[in-house]
């Protein structure tokens, strides 16, 4: 879908759908808006009778559907509420915008057009940036495996109708919201792909295809590469299948070889279990169902990265998967083993399940020894009692530095992507101490979320590090605004609001 910013006289005979965005309308003592005089005399009069009846209000959510009197262009127009103006901030937008596209597709509109709402400080950049976002989102279709030959036809080009003359900072913000909504796109694409088409090496493989589509560097170390690395724990883990691990590496701004980066650094560190079957500790067989989403951590990460190079960031940005598939066989890893990690450290195996934890804890090392970053992050499906805890409502944050974890909570709220900050405490660490090794894998049914982000902690040293459990985000049975059933692509928003505004911890 194309996506643009113009001035409200661009209106033509190519508009299939108008809409209006409007906040709450009070009908009692309410007046035709001189900017909605023409859309009134398009449609004879029925914009002003439907809010004079009380057939529309404007609130949340509420649509009304009108037709040009003659059946010329704009062939419909639609009314859309979004709530009481002190309300209304860029995730109202955001999802109006996906309606919209939507309402849209159902109608085989080729080409809409849509008029933001009358308040000024709703055409600041950020919500232009939120509705070209909820264009591109409201978009998404994953039907690639989908053989019928009625798939509905997707619009074509989306306009902003502006009356403001600063049309060149509307259109960057409105390119910064394109760019992090494809990106985003990006994530929920690969998060989708069937297990039996993404593995460790395929995914590497579209890594490096959008590093090179984008101008980022990009390294990937096969089975080789991850044996002299000495990653004993991402390794065990890869060991009961026949799919071979990669670690994929992605910079933007990466200083010369042999330098350090003069640039704020960021390491942000993705799981990229393309498939979770359990290994030995086998789930259940309808556990294991949507366990291709178990790379969504990863996923997200490639998608920032995409969107770091197109928004050319200031900033010196890593991302790094570890790529593995978690399969039972003669070959696996068991419970009780002991494994060797890359930073030295011995990891009692309790649980082959919870395999995540052993990527990033391989991952996290590198990270932090391989480019000395200001902080480290990492995303991750990495615990079921995450989903008990906060539910699909909110990711789980967990931080060795305070000033980190509130710039993400910040940046969540900002994007209407939430993170809750759980406590991580010296007695959790210990907890995790093992009696025949250095770290027990796991730390039993109690306050699981945390155990797991107390043993990933073992692997940061001193570095400022937040781990963020997007278990229960990361996919949904549910469709909403904006967000089909399937990978939601969560944390892309987060992450670029947050590297935009990047200042020293």
């Amino acid at each position: 879908m194309q996506v643009s910013v113009e001035k409200r006289a661009s209106v033509n005979s190519e508009t299939d759908l108008f809409a209006v965005l409007t906040t709450s309308i009070n009908s009692e003592n309410w007046r035709l808006p001189p900017r909605w005089a023409e859309i009134d005399d398009w449609v004879d009069g029925n914009l002003r009778r439907v809010v004079d009846l009380g057939d529309f209000s404007g609130k949340a959510g509420q649509t009304v559907r009108l037709y040009s009197k003659d059946g010329t262009f704009p062939k419909r127009i639609i009314l859309v509420g979004i709530g009481n103006s002190k309300e209304v901030g860029p995730k109202e937008l955001r999802n109006a915008c996906s309606r919209v596209i939507e309402e849209a597709t159902k109608l085989e509109s080729r080409r809409v057009a849509i008029l933001p709402p009358l308040e000024r400080r709703l055409s600041s950049s950020a919500c232009l940036q939120a509705m070209s976002e909820g264009f591109i989102l409201g978009g998404y279709r994953y039907d690639q495996y989908q053989t019928a030959k009625d798939k509905p036809k997707l619009v074509a080009h989306a306009a902003i109708l502006i009356e403001t003359a600063n049309l060149r900072t509307a259109r960057r913000a409105s390119g910064a919201g394109i760019a992090i909504a494809e990106s985003q796109n990006l994530a929920r694409d690969l998060s989708n792909q069937p297990p039996c088409d993404l593995n460790p090496v395929t995914l590497a493989e579209a890594a490096k295809e959008m590093a090179k589509a984008t101008g980022l560097r990009c390294k990937i170390e096969d089975l080789q590469g991850l044996k002299k690395l000495k990653m004993g724990a991402m390794l065990a883990v890869a060991q009961g299948s026949s799919n071979p691990p990669r670690l994929i590496t992605l910079e933007h701004n990466p200083p010369k070889p042999g330098q350090k980066s003069r640039r704020p650094t960021v390491c942000l560190i993705g799981k990229g279990v393309t498939f979770d079957s359990g290994g030995l500790s086998l789930k259940p067989s309808g556990s294991m169902v949507t366990m291709k989403h178990d790379m969504s951590g990863g996923a997200t990460v490639i998608g920032a990265m995409r969107a770091c190079a197109l928004l050319r960031l200031p900033i010196h940005v890593v991302g790094i998967v570890g790529a593995v598939e978690n399969m039972p066989s003669g070959t696996a890893y068991r419970p009780d083993d002991v494994v060797t990690s890359a930073s030295g450290k011995t990891i009692e195996i309790g649980n082959t399940d919870a395999e995540g934890r052993l990527v990033l804890a391989d991952a996290l090392h590198y990270a932090r020894t391989t480019f000395e970053p200001d902080a480290l992050i990492d995303l991750a499906t990495l615990t079921g009692a995450c989903v008990i805890a906060l539910g699909k409502w909110c990711a789980g944050v967990l931080a060795n530095n305070e000033a980190l974890a509130s710039r993400i909570q910040v940046a969540g709220e900002t994007t209407s992507e939430r993170f809750w900050q759980l406590p991580l405490w010296e007695d959790h660490r210990k907890f995790i101490k093992s009696h025949i090794a250095d770290v027990k894998q796991v730390g039993g049914r109690e306050a699981g979320t945390i155990t797991a982000a107390a043993f990933l902690s073992h692997f940061v040293g001193d570095t400022p590090w937040a781990h963020l459990d997007i278990a229960g985000v990361a996919n949904t049975d549910q469709a909403s605004s904006g967000q089909p059933r399937g990978a939601t692509g969560f944390g892309v928003r987060a992450l670029i609001e947050l590297l935009q505004n990047w200042k020293k911890l």
